[in-house]
């Protein structure tokens, strides 16, 4: 595998395997003279964690990260920083039976086509485990964000399946209920639904919304490395993300050309439908993306398929799953947005100064 590193002058390269003695990441470029504590990453690891309540995977790791360098007295170095974290609670032996049988809608059959082997065991690489170290960077480059430039960067779950739940937009209560839900009042529902659908055994899709206020104009690197193409291809690098919306998104097609096109006056623009990008560099306008999350794949229902001889077989995923992986990626894609960002102002200043 040769593609595990994202960014281009702040670049995270992330290690390591869900059931494996440990993950990390490396990050070069950060600028010195940052301030950083283990406890500033880790209360961002936490908000990702798994176990937090009874609508995601039991699977309860400790997520205690170890700074091993470039950060000295607390502050970052301008060296690279690597960061690890030990697996505490992995379950090999509940994947035993599927060490030769794919199971569909996950990573298994074309990590075989391509490598010819496969880590099994929880996913091994494919494993949303590996996200974590994503949150771990990400928090470092929103601490840069925000202390330079006073970019904040907050997620919400827009949508659980059929139910929406940003009809109420309270972001200050986003952190106070485990689906990082925006409005409090649609957290029963939420909490019923989700116990009606683990009792059968389902899973279902999530879609996560975030902004980033405060954003400079100017940022992004067309024709190839527009902001919005770079936000698209960090988002659909996720796990079980399968669309991306910059925007209005989708709702554009509908649109007419009065409504969707932004007017500016000397006071500012009108609207904000093209989610703060204009020809790939920010408008200063807050940036908007919102990703769709697919189904888990890993379900205790039976269903069809192949191993790898070829022979049919029935797959049942035992184990500890999420059975809407949308709950805990709030953190995620607010870390993804962070180290877009955080790449695209160290480029504009080597460019403009």
């Amino acid at each position: 595998m040769s593609d595990n590193t994202f960014g281009r002058l702040f670049r995270m390269t992330t290690f390591g395997e869900s059931h494996g003695p440990a993950i990390g990441c490396v990050i070069d470029g950060c600028p010195p003279g940052l301030e950083i504590d283990a406890a500033a990453i880790q209360k961002e690891l936490l908000r990702r964690a798994t176990g937090r309540s009874r609508h995601t995977s039991q699977r309860k790791e400790k997520d205690e990260v170890q700074v091993l360098s470039g950060v000295f007295e607390g502050l970052t170095t301008g060296t690279p920083i690597a960061l690890l974290i030990e697996n505490s609670d992995a379950r090999s032996r509940d994947y035993a039976d599927i060490a030769e049988k794919f199971r569909p809608g996950h990573a298994d059959f074309t990590y075989w086509k391509k490598y010819g082997v496969r880590d099994y065991r929880g996913g091994g690489r494919s494993s949303a485990r590996e996200t974590t170290m994503r949150v771990a960077a990400g928090a470092i480059a929103k601490k840069y964000l925000n202390e330079h430039f006073g970019i904040e960067i907050q997620g919400w779950l827009a949508q659980l399946g059929p139910i929406r739940t940003d009809e109420v937009m309270d972001l200050e209560s986003v952190d106070d209920n485990p689906f990082f839900s925006p409005d409090a009042s649609v957290v029963p529902q939420l909490e019923e639904y989700m116990d009606s659908l683990r009792k059968s055994g389902d899973s279902v899709g999530a879609r996560i919304s975030v902004r980033a206020s405060n954003v400079p104009a100017g940022l992004g690197e067309p024709v190839y490395g527009k902001l919005d193409a770079d936000l698209a291809a960090a988002m659909m690098g996720i796990n079980a993300a399968k669309a991306v919306e910059i925007g209005a998104g989708f709702a554009c097609v509908e649109q007419l050309g009065t409504r969707h096109r932004d007017e500016i006056t000397p006071d500012g623009f009108l609207s904000n439908h093209a989610g703060g990008v204009l020809g790939g560099i920010s408008s200063g306008q807050d940036v908007l993306v919102s990703v769709a999350f697919k189904p888990a794949s890993s379900l205790r229902i039976p269903c069809r398929s192949v191993d790898i001889h070829g022979n049919p077989v029935e797959v049942i995923t035992r184990g500890r799953h999420d059975p809407c992986v949308g709950i805990r990626a709030t953190p995620i894609v607010e870390a993804m947005l962070a180290l877009v960002l955080m790449d695209h102002v160290l480029r504009q200043r080597a460019q403009n100064g």
